[in-house]
């Protein structure tokens, strides 16, 4: 393949979401027709935008046990003009123009032969696809109609992918996810758990996260691709600090994060504002998990407890105990009566919790 490969058609490579007000976008490129209506591309400096197509010395070795052939990016383009898919504001939708972060994800993940990996949004299927030539079963859930056909047409012939055509946020995730794990368990009795692999739309990471992580007993770990600012919100945090927030606490209580690396917004069409991250979270098993009565009462509290931020925490739980026992358990923990709630860690609130909710 060349390195550099000029296109007459929309540059969608690869599925990601990763803007949820559409005023964000920039506007880099413009769009145009010729006489035989194929859509141009064009910059400024240059009539059409080029695109380097290489591949690193790391897809190597996925390619010796790949099933599928290499994504064909003239062929994505054609699949994707045949239905007249275009990015959508309204969904904040972004396309990949950079293959190798497909396989940079997985990687990150890594994701072995064998191994049963959940998708969110799989749009064209080039990380689908990624996925599958690293030998694993893929369950692909899309919102997007014409995006589930398309990835469904494309693996056809594989029997390693699986589209469900649902919005993830309200979908039985567990239910789906155990039923192929169950399948798969039947041929390899050591596969326990799957993963998730997936370039997520801004909107629904929050979401995304709260319904996964607590997951821990069907899986491992979830790699995200979203927003550099997001990732940054949700993996440090800063007490104190206008970030801190109730999905903070539940993403240490539930799992272990880590970012890993930028994705600058050049590899992304059209152009965000801003650029992408990549970030792994490691579920914790239940035995790993802070030790609290009542899950359900902890994250009560800590939902409560936020929802007056700039209220003293001996105000806003009096609603669970007297102020005089708030502030009583404050001190026993060593921390000021006048305490807030962005001024407390993981640790703090299980062992403010464990004192004053009664079972």
């Amino acid at each position: 393949m060349p390195s550099s490969v000029s296109y007459s058609v929309p540059l969608f490579s690869s599925f990601f979401s990763g803007e949820a007000n559409p005023s964000s976008f920039s506007q880099p490129f413009k769009i145009g027709h010729n006489k035989n209506t194929s859509v141009i591309l064009k910059t400024k400096k240059a009539p059409l935008l080029h695109v380097a197509a290489g591949r690193t010395s790391s897809a190597n070795s996925i390619r010796k046990t790949q099933r599928q052939e290499d994504d064909d990016y003239h062929a994505t383009l054609k699949a994707l003009n045949s239905k007249g898919r275009f990015p959508r504001k309204s969904l904040g939708q972004h396309y990949m123009l950079n293959g190798s972060i497909n396989e940079q994800l997985v990687q990150a993940a890594d994701v072995k032969e064998g191994d049963v990996v959940l998708e969110i949004g799989p749009g064209t299927g080039s990380l689908t696809n990624v996925l599958v030539n690293a030998g694993a079963t893929v369950l692909a859930i899309e919102k997007d109609p014409y995006m589930a056909s398309l990835v469904t047409e494309r693996f056809a012939t594989t029997n390693r992918v699986k589209v469900l055509e649902e919005d993830f946020t309200r979908c039985h995730i567990r239910s789906h996810l155990s039923a192929v794990l169950d399948t798969r368990s039947s041929l390899d009795a050591n596969l326990q758990k799957a993963k998730v692999v997936a370039n997520i739309p801004f909107n629904i990471s929050t979401d995304v996260v709260k319904q996964l992580l607590p997951m821990g007993d069907i899986i491992s770990e979830v790699v995200l691709l979203l927003q550099e600012e997001a990732a940054l919100r949700l993996v440090d945090p800063s007490l104190s600090s206008s970030d801190y927030r109730p999905i903070n606490i539940l993403i240490t209580f539930y799992s272990d994060p880590e970012y890993k690396f930028k994705v600058p917004r050049t590899n992304f069409f059209p152009q965000p504002k801003v650029d992408a991250a990549v970030v792994a979270f490691r579920l914790k098993q239940a035995g790993e998990y802070p030790q609290v009565s009542s899950t359900k009462s902890f994250f009560s509290m800590v939902n409560s407890a936020f929802n007056g931020k700039r209220k003293m925490l001996r105000k806003s739980l009096q609603h669970i105990c007297p102020s005089p026992q708030i502030e009583a358990a404050l001190s026993e923990v060593g921390l000021p009566t006048t305490s807030r709630p962005e001024e407390l860690s993981l640790e703090d609130f299980v062992r403010l919790h464990n004192l004053i909710h009664k079972p």
